[in-house]
């Protein structure tokens, strides 16, 4: 929950900066609409930072189409995505390490054709997308 000078950023300072959308989902754990979401058809390469803190989270080189409706990845970038499991046992929550923000949930076994048959399904809001250069 840092800011860029490493301090804990209060409610309304996270408000400020923030779309409304945005709070809701990052701090809020809420989730957009599937097939809403920016990211969920696109498929430029570069990276994809967290929203909030800037943080880069994945490569577009571990995104694939799901079909559920959100953004998928099959990983992160090491140490970057913090992994929680819900109170009641059925997902395991996904936020930035850095700063806290809910990004959506991984999910295992899926039989996706992925090297590590994992799920990241992330909200497009939680995150914004930097081109390769």
């Amino acid at each position: 929950m840092a800011s860029e000078d490493n301090k804990p950023r209060s409610e309304e300072e996270w408000r400020a900066v923030l779309s409304p959308e945005q709070f809701r989902v990052l701090r809020q754990k809420g989730t957009e609409l599937p097939g809403t979401g920016e990211y969920n058809k696109f498929y430029g390469g570069g990276d994809y930072n967290c929203a909030g803190c800037g943080t880069p989270l994945y490569k577009s080189t571990t995104k694939f189409d799901s079909g559920c409706g959100w953004p998928a990845f099959f990983e992160g970038l090491p140490g970057a995505i913090t992994r929680t499991g819900d109170p009641d046992g059925r997902r395991v929550e996904i936020t930035c390490t850095a700063c806290g923000g809910h990004l959506g949930h991984v999910f295992k076994g899926e039989g996706f054709k992925t090297p590590t048959d994992e799920r990241h399904c992330v909200n497009s809001v939680s995150i914004k997308f930097t081109p390769a250069s």
